[in-house]
């Protein structure tokens, strides 16, 4: 902060020794010493608390940060489920299609002599070959 030597300091020391005089000079170096030492808390007083200010700052632009990010993975999830959901969906669908005109309605099947259709089966392909196993 200041930069005194040692000969500076003792020039200053005489100079008040001369000027103030022996009998009030522990006096006064106590006074500016206690100044001085108020002086020294109250400037690192000022300096914790803009670094405490500067912290907080800085926390909250973390926490804007993070509910920025859960917010994007909040969204992020709720599409995949959306889309999970309409896929299942679209599933239990074809299942139901599938399923529905395969069986026999249940009056059908419990009548007595009434014969129930078995679903057709798709003809063999006659150009396609099965394959052979090479293995024997």
């Amino acid at each position: 902060m200041f930069d005194f030597s040692f000969s500076e300091l003792m020039v200053i020391m005489v100079v008040a020794l001369v000027v103030i005089g022996p009998e009030r000079l522990p006096k006064v170096a106590r006074t500016m010493g206690h100044l001085w030492g108020r002086a020294q808390r109250y400037v690192n007083g000022v300096k914790a608390d803009i670094e405490r200010d500067m912290a907080v700052e800085e926390f909250r632009q973390l926490q804007q940060k993070v509910q920025a990010e859960a917010s994007a993975l909040e969204q992020s999830v709720n599409q995949v489920t959306r889309t999970a959901d309409q896929q299942l969906q679209q599933i239990n669908e074809a299942v139901a299609k599938l399923s529905s005109p395969a069986e026999p309605a249940p009056d059908q099947a419990m009548q007595p002599g009434r014969a129930t259709q078995l679903p057709l089966q798709p003809a063999a392909d006659p150009s396609v070959t099965p394959p052979v196993d090479k293995s024997k």
